[in-house]
């Protein structure tokens, strides 16, 4: 079990102040990492939560639409690496929807969700692949896909679009950093309880059509992800790269 123990490990997380990156910062904290958060609302909980289990928690406030160009998201990292001393595992969680009707889909719907889900993961990932390389130690890149990267989506295009790109990019960061004993994989969750799916579940008719459709029969809770995001940042995971692993109660095996 040495293989998952994540001690002296150093884990930026973007987007953890709630749901499914508060969940996979606090696993990542449970074996043994210390967690650097990154988004534009503060995460007092889950800063409580991480120390709680006795691991370091810092946060860094930036909005990573304002923050997309390259320049800005590299200096993140720095500014990271200048906190913590050190950084081995990027969970490129950050993401925002836009819901709209395609005929009617704005420029700025397609353009702020582009920026984030798609545009800062390659940055982001880019900046800490410098890192790893000088520090000569590899290093972990988990992206966080969707089942939209399988499926089209209704009123979601540049979501689908952002999401299917992210395991595009998942593949060819893997194949780019594997000579530098980096690992790049993506996790897909499926319907997960969380913020963005509160309109979903408040809807009786589409919250049962979804259970429906869920082997597992429930949604997903972001606890769900602590094992997955464990093994994929632990040596455990260190001959698995360029695979997106859905996390979905069976929902694609439908």
């Amino acid at each position: 079990m040495n293989m998952f123990d994540l001690s002296g490990k150093v884990a930026i997380v973007t987007g953890c102040d709630t749901g499914l990156g508060q969940g996979m910062a606090v696993g990542l904290a449970k074996a043994g990492a210390d967690v650097l958060g990154i988004g534009y609302v503060d995460a007092p909980e889950t800063k409580e939560m991480v120390e709680s289990v006795g691991r370091r928690f810092e946060y860094i406030n930036a909005n990573l639409i304002a923050n997309s160009n390259k320049q800005a998201l590299t200096e993140l990292v720095d500014q990271a690496v200048e906190k913590m001393g050190r950084v081995d595992i990027l969970v490129n969680n950050a993401g925002i929807i836009r819901r709209e009707d395609l005929l009617d889909f704005s420029e700025e719907n397609w353009d702020d969700v582009i920026a984030i889900n798609q545009k800062a993961v390659v940055f982001l990932s880019q900046a800490v692949a410098k890192h790893f390389i000088a520090q000569q130690s590899g290093g972990k890149i988990i992206n966080i896909a969707s089942m939209l990267s399988f499926q089209g989506g209704i009123r979601v295009i540049s979501y689908t679009a952002s999401k299917s790109a992210v395991m595009g990019i998942t593949r060819a960061l893997a194949t780019e950093l594997s000579g530098h004993n980096i690992q790049v994989n993506a996790i897909a969750p499926g319907y997960m309880a969380t913020n963005n799916t509160e309109a979903l579940r408040a809807d009786e008719e589409r919250n049962k059509a979804i259970l429906d459709r869920i082997p597992a029969g429930r949604w997903g809770r972001p606890e769900d992800m602590q094992g997955p995001i464990t093994f994929l940042a632990s040596e455990a995971s260190n001959y698995v790269t360029g695979y997106t692993l859905a996390v979905d109660g069976g929902w694609l095996a439908r």
